[in-house]
């Protein structure tokens, strides 16, 4: 019955995605009919004589359809990062940034809008400090043979406060009128300039990310259960917690490389997917996945659409995450 029930809600989320995702495409300034719109994917294949006006093609396949597809990416993605974080760690506060991923990643870019980088090396920039305040976090947490879980863990935590002292330096020497508005807006999280070459950038690293984490479900299930149980059952504990770091880190820099910092999708989506298919990654990552990319698709539409000037994405997804965070914590129904 519990199977039974389980299969229900993925088929739901699948149902919910799928609304979500094709329904952005008609929604903003220059609306989309249903009609116009498989009409113009339609001619992708099929040598159709075009009765739409050619800057709806434009909009589309320029804007709509990079952005779109980016939301469910990095929402899936950050959601999955999350995921496998809270069983491997067994918190169920932790988050995608808990080893300083986007705390690195936001310096870097700091750094790239300062020196005035073009937007492509900005990016590179992001995911290479991103990718590089974890490496030193994973080296230092080697170095602790007793606790390396909680020496991972500490030592996120201060090389994130050591790359947010070094975006707040950046910020303080960037010139105010040019400069620094740029860069709080990009660390505030936006998917307003998502354009194909972002696509073909971070889309190709977090698919690359997301499949391992697939692939070894079981070992993190197994993983989950604790060193000792997991050593005992035949997985090399130290090997799946690098996979998972790798994996992860790799997923969440690529993420925030190209739409800034963006908070609670990591945190929230886990636990609401825990709550309805349980533990079992076989599961939860497909779940967490929808749900994840389905929350950023409606949370981006809400962005640019509740107001003239496009609102950043990160406020909206702290507005709405903080109320259900604190829902879920209220009814004490997390599975940990």
């Amino acid at each position: 019955m519990k199977k039974k029930k389980q299969k229900h809600w993925l088929l739901w989320f699948t149902l919910l995605f799928f609304v979500c995702f094709f329904s952005s495409f008609l929604l903003g300034r220059y609306p989309i009919s249903p009609l116009e719109l498989v009409k113009i994917l339609i001619s992708k294949i099929f040598p159709i004589s075009p009765t739409w006006d050619a800057q709806l093609e434009t909009v589309l396949f320029q804007i709509r359809l990079p952005r779109v597809f980016m939301a469910v990416l990095i929402g899936g993605g950050l959601s999955c990062a999350g995921a496998v974080y809270q069983g491997m760690f067994q918190n169920p506060l932790v988050s995608p940034d808990v080893l300083g991923v986007s705390s690195g990643t936001g310096f870097g870019a700091a750094l790239g809008l300062l020196l005035g980088f073009s937007y492509q090396a900005v990016s590179a920039t992001a995911l290479f400090f991103g990718l590089l305040a974890v490496l030193i976090v994973y080296l230092i947490s080697r170095r602790v043979k007793s606790n390396p879980t909680l020496a991972l863990v500490l030592a996120g935590i201060l090389i994130s406060s050591l790359f947010s002292s070094s975006i707040s330096l950046v910020k303080l020497v960037a010139d105010t009128d040019n400069v620094l508005p740029v860069i709080t807006y990009w660390l505030m999280g936006s998917l307003a300039s998502i354009r194909p070459d972002d696509v073909l950038f971070a889309a190709p690293l977090i698919i690359l990310g997301l499949i391992p984490l697939y692939l070894f479900r079981w070992q993190m299930n197994i993983a989950t259960l604790g060193d000792e149980e997991a050593r005992c059952m035949g997985v090399s504990i130290q090997k799946v917690r690098f996979l998972v770091i790798f994996c992860a880190t790799l997923i969440t820099a690529a993420a925030v490389s190209v739409s800034g910092m963006i908070g609670w999708i990591g945190l929230i989506i886990p636990h609401i997917g825990r709550i309805l298919v349980g533990n079992d990654y076989q599961k939860l990552l497909p779940a967490s996945f929808l749900l994840g990319g389905s929350f950023l698709v409606v949370t981006d539409n809400c962005a640019r659409l509740l107001s003239t000037n496009e609102i950043p994405i990160g406020i909206l997804t702290a507005f709405v995450g903080v109320p259900i965070f604190l829902y879920l914590i209220l009814k004490k129904e997390s599975n940990f």
